[in-house]
């Protein structure tokens, strides 16, 4: 008996301590109504809001964490959070005045115009990449009186509401000692974002209560919660759920199993159109399916011919069928583009732009590309419409100058790391080759693919995509001005265009929301007449929930895990 090892070990101690813990977490449903149970795909990375940059560490902080404005999940316009009213822009003195709500910090401190001051602080001073571009252009800001907060630019600048006023909020209690501490070390900003913060000190209508590092993150309401009872955007605000569990599935198999059964509530990730079927017919389950704020385009190099010409862009672009890609490769969850900003961020998209080959048969689309390379200078030996205007299989074609194409390359993702980019090189490069063009489709790995795109601009086409594109759309500048087309710089194809840099610096600057509107349609106009990037199509985000719990999710554009929707589902059952 001696030699043998006791049953309970120290390690399966362990096991059924977590294992009633969490059993505690389902049955305590039953018994309060009133635990919301969230799946998430991986583990939050960290709790420091300085260096959280994945996905699901966003999502736990943004509970915790606010904002002075945020987004109308209709509108899109954004709104008063904490602030408690619009800002007022005094033009003569290049400032923005900022009024905040009545708001505690989850200890029971004030949150005061010192903390927004403290916050834009410390992002200038450490230069924090996420935040830093938008506050470069601030000349200071000062705290009027305890609610009061004015921002002073150093010149005008239209991304001042939409990107800088969107930062949160941190409280000068918690970081002003971490800050101090980490400014006397040789790297002050890599002590500040390696800081373990274990309960981070919000005003959200959640508060951190344990977390367990690979298994769950527990969160209970927030009874401060300045949004508690106030009616924002006709949204009456809770949080009406007592606490919320965040539990980790590393398999999404698993995770939409869990969700069926009912032991997660909602599964806060995209869900694979291969799950659509089964989430359907169950009918404890409801899907939503919402817009993204996404771009999946072709790119070219601008840089060198072939590609430098922008008839040979586009004759390509009449060439690619983007309704095959959205119901074949696609299978329906996805839309057309026909700008790079999407269709969903209505106010900013351009509704009037060429729509290349939409419509047209197969032989027609080589009609309009044929024509548009035989007035450029394009001849082919076979070219792809005979003298009886039928289309016929061309030999290779041949450049203005004379020579043969050489053959290119289409980049794209692996099919492991992403099967639709992947599909669609290979259909592209077909379907060009009926006139004539020698492509060639190349999946090659993410970081690979990037390092030629992005760092050494080796490369002739590629398929890339934008997955979370802020709903602001001077994105616009920074892929497109020719300041940016540089080792790693945003403008990954070489476009330059005097024209469209001048739009782009005035629509920087224009800080009269309509007239912005204008520049901007202008500016998706010259993208789309030159193609320097070509847009396909934006993923439809597909989520599901279980209905035997929870009803009230606020739908918007990136899906139903958002801020709104977390302040306001109730228990009750929905059919």
């Amino acid at each position: 008996m001696g030699n043998r090892s006791p049953w309970l070990t120290p390690a399966r101690l362990i096991f059924f301590i977590l294992l009633i813990f969490l059993v505690g977490f389902s049955c305590s449903r039953n018994r309060d109504g009133n635990i919301l149970k969230v799946g998430i795909s991986e583990e939050p990375e960290t709790l420091n809001i300085w260096l959280a940059s994945d996905a699901n560490s966003r999502k736990v902080l943004s509970l915790i964490y606010q904002h002075l404005y945020i987004r109308d999940p209709e509108t899109l316009k954004l709104v008063p959070w904490l602030a408690r009213s619009e800002p007022v822009y005094n033009p003569d003195a290049l400032s923005y005045t900022v009024k905040l709500r009545d708001v505690q910090w989850s200890d029971g401190s004030d949150l005061t115009a010192d903390d927004v001051v403290f916050t834009v602080g410390l992002i200038k001073q450490f230069k924090v990449p996420r935040y830093i571009s938008k506050w470069r252009f601030v000349k200071r800001v000062e705290a009027v009186d305890s609610r009061t907060v004015r921002f002073f630019l150093k010149k005008p600048k239209a991304i001042f509401l939409t990107r800088s006023l969107g930062i949160p909020i941190v409280s000068k209690k918690e970081w002003g000692a971490i800050t101090q501490e980490a400014l006397k070390t040789e790297k002050p900003y890599r002590t500040l974002v390696n800081h373990k913060i274990e309960a981070p000190l919000g005003c959200g209508p959640f508060v951190l209560k344990q977390r367990r590092s690979g298994a769950y993150i527990f969160l209970e309401r927030n009874p401060l919660f300045f949004g508690t009872g106030k009616t924002i955007q006709g949204h009456s605000l809770g949080p009406y759920i007592e606490k919320l569990l965040f539990k980790v599935y590393r398999s999404a198999d698993v995770a939409i199993l869990a969700l069926k059964k009912g032991s997660i509530d909602y599964y806060w990730s995209g869900i694979q159109p291969g799950h659509m079927e089964g989430l359907r017919r169950n009918r404890n389950t409801k899907v939503f399916v919402s817009k993204k704020s996404a771009f999946y385009y072709m790119g070219f190099n601008l840089r060198r011919p072939p590609f430098s010409h922008p008839p040979l862009r586009r004759a390509m672009a009449f060439m690619i069928d983007k309704e095959f890609i959205v119901s074949r490769i696609m299978q329906g969850f996805a839309t057309k583009m026909s700008s790079v900003v999407p269709r969903g961020n209505r106010f900013w998209h351009n509704p009037s732009l060429p729509r290349y080959g939409e419509g047209l048969s197969r032989n027609q689309r080589i009609h309009r590309a044929w024509r548009i390379l035989s007035d450029a200078g394009y001849t082919w030996k076979i070219p792809p419409i005979n003298g009886e205007n039928q289309v016929v299989e061309p030999s290779t074609i041949r450049l203005p100058g004379g020579q043969p194409m050489e053959r290119f390359t289409i980049l794209t993702p692996p099919a492991g790391y992403d099967p639709h980019r992947a599909a669609c090189g290979t259909m592209i490069q077909e379907w060009v080759k009926a006139l004539g063009l020698p492509a060639s489709s190349r999946p090659m790995s993410f970081g690979a693919l990037l390092d030629k795109v992005k760092g050494r601009h080796d490369f002739d086409t590629f398929i890339l995509g934008y997955g979370r594109l802020s709903l602001d759309p001077d994105y616009l500048r920074s892929f497109f001005h020719s300041k940016n087309d540089k080792e790693r710089g945003w403008n990954m194809s070489g476009y330059r265009n005097e024209a469209f840099d001048r739009l782009a610096n005035a629509s920087l600057a224009a800080m009269d929301k309509e007239k912005r509107q204008t520049l901007i349609w202008k500016m998706q106009s010259i993208v789309l007449r030159d193609v320097p990037y070509f847009p396909l199509y934006n993923p439809t985000l597909m989520e599901a929930v279980n209905t035997d719990n929870f009803t009230g999710w606020v739908e918007m554009v990136g899906g139903i895990g958002n801020i709104w929707s977390l302040s306001v589902v109730r228990g009750g059952v929905v059919r």
